[in-house]
């Protein structure tokens, strides 16, 4: 069973107890900050994120149900008031408790339902090529995204690649996807291409340098919309197996071949993922 799978599986058996990132952290043999960014990179939700959602979920469905004390449905969620939980429960849905449970549906709730423990070891890796890379400088259009629902990213992607046409001085075939810093719900994600210090860029980009280091480079198989199964192998099977640790300041590297189409979703996708020497 993979790690993500495992730290599921601990969540979806205690998600009504108090369980601590250190708790999920012993139960898989894992570091904190490790299992903090494995599970968000696999999943798309942080671990607290997911374990808050699944709560208030499972809480939403005892209402539609029609539950008859609204604090009693809290407690059983961890929450130790009636305000804490409709805050809360507020911020998840949109709707107060009291107002799910007169109408008696989840229709249109942001729910958060239990993953499957096995699709994170549905997809099967091909040994990444492994090779040490000088400086690279990333020049594009930034910005910050949610990680449960990254929706504007294609959108960026789209006013990119209106820009690209000017972009003069690309010194590595193809585009890239800079998955930067990462905090508790969100992270910096730049729709980039790998430029000469001398380029001539349009006015709307920003320029980050990527330090030099060895990358493990990952082949994604299929349709683009599959890159999180394989970011969930990568980081729940290969990486705590390799003996090998992340480096920080760069989460990972989308890469886009000169021969992947948007319209269509198919061509070459690669994961980069930069190792500590």
């Amino acid at each position: 069973m993979s790690a993500i799978a495992r730290t599921i599986w601990f969540i979806e058996s205690r998600f009504r107890e108090e369980v601590s990132l250190d708790d999920l952290a012993r139960a898989t043999g894992l570091s904190p900050s490790y299992l903090s960014r494995m599970f968000t990179m696999g999943t798309g939700y942080t671990v607290s994120a997911y374990l808050r959602g699944r709560r208030l979920t499972e809480a939403a469905r005892a209402l539609a149900d029609g539950a008859p004390d609204i604090l009693s449905v809290a407690l059983d969620a961890g929450y130790g008031s009636h305000e804490a939980f409709t805050r809360a429960f507020r911020d998840q849905f949109g709707l107060t408790p009291d107002a799910v449970r007169r109408r008696q549906s989840l229709k249109d709730l942001n729910l958060v339902e239990a993953m499957k423990m096995e699709a994170a070891t549905k997809v099967q890796l091909d040994p990444p090529v492994i090779e040490r890379r000088a400086p690279m400088r990333m020049a594009g259009l930034a910005g910050h995204f949610n990680l449960d629902n990254p929706a504007g990213i294609p959108d960026q992607w789209q006013k990119f690649n209106a820009l690209a046409g000017e972009v003069r001085g690309i010194a590595v075939d193809g585009a890239f996807g800079v998955v930067g810093e990462m905090s508790d719900g969100g992270f910096d994600y730049m729709s980039a291409f790998a430029v000469s210090d001398t380029a001539d860029l349009p006015r709307e980009f920003t320029a980050v340098k990527v330090q030099a280091r060895r990358w493990a480079r990952f082949t994604h198989k299929g349709h683009i919309s599959g890159i999180r199964a394989t970011c969930a192998a990568i980081y729940g099977e290969w990486l705590p197996g390799s003996g090998a640790e992340q480096a920080e300041d760069v989460s990972f590297l989308e890469y886009y071949g000169p021969d992947f189409d948007p319209r269509t979703g198919l061509g070459t996708v690669e994961i980069w993922i930069g190792l500590k020497d």
